[in-house]
């Protein structure tokens, strides 16, 4: 009578494993993308209310604001303390143009504390278009509606 075989033989136990590895090494970095992706996401979701403060005064005054404080912005920044926002800074290029610097908080992979993406934003009478672009941020890391 012949003996049947019992469990997997060393062979199948290394190529599974191997297999597992492979896995591994390709959806870990994909995952810490996603994850530091979701993070600049809330930043843009803070920066989306420095935006809003910053077209209606457009819209009212017909100039871009002067400063943070006449735009309506916060300046005691609480924003800051959150996990993902290091500072959020507002400049006046022009009467027509106007330019929000979020500068993020170090959220792993290979970001850095005071990484910044910027948010430029150009008045005309149908109010004010706004464009975002990566400074020192790698762009892989905004949101799609950025890059």
């Amino acid at each position: 009578m012949k003996k049947a075989q019992q469990g997997f033989t060393l062979i199948e136990l290394m190529i599974v494993v191997a297999i597992i590895g492979i896995l591994a090494a390709v959806a870990i970095p994909a995952y810490q993308d996603y994850t530091i992706r979701a993070k600049v996401t809330e930043a843009m979701s803070i920066a989306s209310q420095a935006k809003t403060a910053i077209s209606e005064y457009y819209i009212s005054e017909g100039s871009m604001p002067a400063d943070q404080a006449t735009a309506g912005l916060d300046t005691a920044a609480s924003y800051a303390t959150t996990d993902v926002v290091q500072s959020m800074t507002y400049t006046r290029n022009s009467q027509t143009e106007g330019e929000i610097a979020m500068a993020i908080k170090a959220l792993g992979g290979d970001t850095s504390a005071g990484d910044t993406f910027t948010l430029t934003g150009t008045g005309a009478s149908t109010g004010v278009q706004w464009v975002c672009a990566a400074d020192s941020i790698d762009a892989k890391y905004l949101p799609s509606n950025c890059r």
